[in-house]
């Protein structure tokens, strides 16, 4: 099958388009390369550098590829940058998405997939880590956004017959995270005790997040392909991880002693967040093989310190 992947030389879109190809199916990327890397891109894969906003060109890479599937991980991605500027936000993340989704439903295509975003769509997780009956209560232009386009997919399935998996991620990291970026803390801090600089903690390291590893998010796409038809479906490890305790794993492998430097917490951001995923396995058969976050931090480690 032919699948198009917009953000597909970003950090996750990239990933993703490599395992498309090693499936054996043709991969279409669409990247206008704003966060996204030209050397991520696979060599099999066509490459457009276009923009989801633009709907014009949008349209005509659509009309041009005729994809079956599409992979939609194109976004502003910065939950800070929303907060400070919400209409650039929703530009990207809702109106761009609309393009994308009006550009399926034109050319016959029979399946979007959407990365979501399980890590602000919830809001604060006191208790229980939520499943998918959980009400949303995004606490950031983000999260609003993320879930906005959620419910522009299901209108365009019952209005259209579009088919959907929506996959709300919880923290991705891994390779090819950018680590110069604002967002994706494990890769920021993985470059800066390379190069034996001290990192920075916004509040006091208390904040908790549910990390999944980049290729365990891959293997949930790839399962997308052939099942989970009109699902929500959270991808997650289902284990909260303190900020505190990021930074004593990544200090400890990669051996420097630079202590953290604590600044006061940023708006928008969470205390707590983190993912039931039990209907993953139910549905997608899919679970975490990097459970834990030591092994995923090493990994990752050993990524930067090769292309550093």
């Amino acid at each position: 099958m032919k699948v198009l992947i917009t953000g597909g030389a970003g950090f996750i879109g990239s990933n993703i388009a490599d395992a498309v190809i090693g499936n054996k199916h043709k991969a279409v990327i669409l990247d206008n390369l704003s966060s996204g890397n030209k050397n991520n891109v696979n060599k099999k894969a066509k490459f457009y550098k276009a923009d989801i906003v633009n709907e014009k060109k949008v349209s005509e890479i659509f009309k041009k590829e005729k994809p079956d599937i599409v992979i939609h991980c194109a976004a502003q991605i910065d939950v800070r940058k929303s907060v400070e500027n919400p209409k650039y936000d929703a530009n990207i993340n809702i109106l761009g998405s609309i393009n994308i989704l009006k550009a399926c439903v034109e050319n016959k295509t029979k399946k979007i997939i959407f990365a979501s975003s399980g890590g602000t769509i919830y809001g604060e997780c006191s208790g229980k880590a939520p499943d998918e009956k959980s009400f949303p209560n995004p606490l950031s232009p983000y999260g609003i956004a993320k879930y906005s386009v959620e419910n522009y997919i299901k209108f365009y399935s019952e209005i259209h017959g579009l088919k959907y998996t929506i996959l709300r991620y919880a923290n991705v990291y891994g390779p090819r995270q950018d680590p110069k970026g604002e967002a994706g803390v494990i890769a920021i801090f993985a470059l800066k005790m390379l190069n034996n600089e001290a990192v920075t903690v916004f509040g006091d390291g208390k904040q908790m997040r549910d990390y999944v590893y980049v290729a365990d998010v891959v293997d949930a796409n790839i399962k997308s392909l052939t099942k989970a038809d009109n699902q929500i479906i959270n991808i997650g490890t289902g284990k909260a991880v303190a900020l505190n305790d990021i930074v004593k794993i990544m200090s400890a492998i990669s051996k420097t002693d630079k202590k953290p430097v604590y600044k006061p917490k940023r708006d928008g951001e969470l205390f707590k967040n983190f993912l039931n995923n039990k209907k993953a396995l139910k549905i997608l058969g899919w679970k975490p093989s990097v459970s834990s976050i030591d092994e995923g931090i090493k990994k990752t480690i050993g990524y930067f310190k090769e292309i550093k």
